[in-house]
């Protein structure tokens, strides 16, 4: 008997997580339909920055060039106390993932209705039901049942999909209908956010700033489209009560120098730092993404950028399972290749977040500033370091001196017939394998080979811009970055998976990764 589906995806949440869930199914041609229980998005800004890594993932789904136009480059990163003494910084050099900058200071509201906007040019796949909370998951071998309620009429509906994503959030009730368990603290200190609008410009008012302070630590950071927050830890005799008003808010900046000849306040909220994480990110079809599976303090700034990835990792999986490109095990690395990820940073906003509160020790501060010698790879902080894959679809060690697990360069190459375009945009969306100034498909053997023909890859020579050009397959390194990059891990040619990183290197096998 033939079942009916409404959606080959339900998503739960039509935050950046979900929306990018969302964009990444559409992109692979999968219908997706998507349930929030807000009818206009949060007001508030939340997340305060992306970096090149998100970039590029918004850059594969069709929409960086638009999502630019609503974000703006950041300086730098610097920790520093009231007297004016520079604990540590952190520069941001150009990007190698993209065209533009490491990081970018983001307004949410902005930049979350811009990716609103994008993924409603896709309403023939993109069915997004705003007033709807989901109050019911039911699954079975099959697919899905999904069950809302109208926020307005209280009228129950059902929706069958395939598979379904929980993106709702923090309180997630997709979490709590698949019984996973969300383990970890919650500080029991709270933070208020002021949002202002920029009236004029100030010295260093593009650095993003850590008031560092044992008392009353600060986060101070120019936001896009002329905004600036500041978050400031509440005192433990002060309550929301003490801040009804902006009358009341405004002691807080006149504390650091801010007058009402630099801003205008617009608004404030109140909240809590988490650092909790799922116990299980699924239930057999039924997936778990962004705050729904993990919750980190602010200071790595990317609690927003995780769950983007995660959705991007699970979406383009996703899709090529219902496309019958992919085997359904391939669901199961999902987990596997964004928890690890999602810790990482989750530490890394734990360790910055003792050094802004004056709780690091000054040994510890050091080891943070440390650059380690020996290294193959070029050493740079974690906070802006290209990201690795730790585990999951790859095949070999990991590590200092692998290429395996690490994130392919984009720079600017050239085909045979001289278009000149971003890396990605000359690979196609699917795998590839690279060789440096060689055919990989030369090095494969035929089971090898087959196992990649079946994957639909794409065999394809790098050449140097002083050589000429073969054969179809085959790109230009015109600015000079992927045969250097190459020659530093000593390989011949990588197998590059559709997300850019790299699942194989000749030296530890080109075997299709198990």
């Amino acid at each position: 008997m033939t079942q009916h589906f409404d959606a080959d995806v339900a998503i739960v949440g039509y935050g950046p997580t979900g929306v990018t869930a969302a964009l990444t199914l559409a992109r692979h041609g999968v219908s997706a339909v998507a349930f929030e229980r807000d009818r206009d998005i949060y007001p508030r800004a939340r997340a305060v920055t992306v970096n090149d890594w998100t970039m590029r993932i918004l850059q594969s789904l069709g929409i960086g060039e638009r999502i630019a136009k609503v974000i703006e480059p950041q300086r730098a990163l610097r920790w520093v106390t009231y007297d004016g003494t520079e604990i540590m910084r952190v520069e941001h050099p150009p990007s190698a993932l993209g065209p533009g900058p490491r990081f970018y200071n983001i307004y949410q509201p902005v930049m979350e209705a811009e990716l609103r906007a994008c993924a409603a040019e896709h309403g023939d796949l993109i069915d997004v039901r705003y007033g709807a909370e989901v109050t019911g998951l039911e699954q079975d071998a099959d697919g899905v049942t999904v069950t809302t309620t109208d926020a307005a009429t209280g009228e129950a509906r059902t929706v069958r999909a395939r598979y379904a994503i929980g993106a709702d959030g923090g309180g997630s009730a997709t979490r709590a209908m698949i019984g996973s368990r969300l383990d970890g603290d919650t500080i029991d200190v709270q933070w208020i956010v002021i949002d202002c609008r920029v009236k004029r410009w100030w010295p260093d008012r593009d650095f993003l700033t850590f008031w560092s302070d044992g008392k009353r630590p600060v986060v101070d950071i120019a936001l896009s489209a002329g905004n600036h927050r500041w978050e400031i830890p509440l005192a433990p005799h002060e309550t929301e009560a003490d801040f009804a008003s902006e009358d009341d808010v405004w002691p807080l900046l006149k504390a650091l120098g801010v007058t009402t000849d630099d801003v205008s306040i617009h608004q404030w909220a109140f909240y809590r730092h988490h650092t909790r994480m799922a116990d299980t990110w699924r239930s057999g079809r039924v997936f778990l993404a962004g705050d729904a599976a993990h919750l980190m303090p602010p200071w790595a700034g990317a609690g927003m950028q995780t769950g983007m990835r995660d959705a991007h990792n699970l979406g383009w999986k996703m899709a090529r399972v219902l496309k019958g490109e992919l085997d359904e095990s391939w669901l199961g690395t999902y987990e596997t290749e964004r928890r690890p990820n999602a810790a990482f940073y989750t530490g890394l906003a734990v360790g910055l977040g003792r050094v802004i509160k004056q709780e690091a020790t000054p040994a510890e501060i050091e080891e943070m500033n440390r650059v380690p010698e020996g290294t193959v790879t070029p050493f740079e902080p974690p906070l802006i370091a290209p990201p690795v894959l730790e585990a999951g679809w790859i095949r070999g060690p990991v590590g200092d001196a692998s290429i395996v697990g690490r994130m392919v360069p984009q720079p600017v190459a050239g085909d045979t017939a001289g278009r000149m375009a971003r890396l990605d945009d000359l690979l196609g969306d699917g795998f590839v394998l690279l060789g440096a100034d060689t055919d990989p498909a030369g090095l494969l053997t035929a089971d090898e080979r087959a196992a990649w023909d079946a994957l639909g890859a794409r065999y394809i020579a790098i050449r140097p811009k002083t050589a000429y050009t073969r054969g179809p397959d085959e790109l230009v390194d015109l600015d000079e970055v992927l045969l250097p990059w190459l020659a530093r891990y000593g390989v011949r040619a990588v197998a590059v998976r559709p997300d850019r990183f790299v699942a194989a290197a000749d030296v530890s096998g080109l075997a299709v990764p198990a």
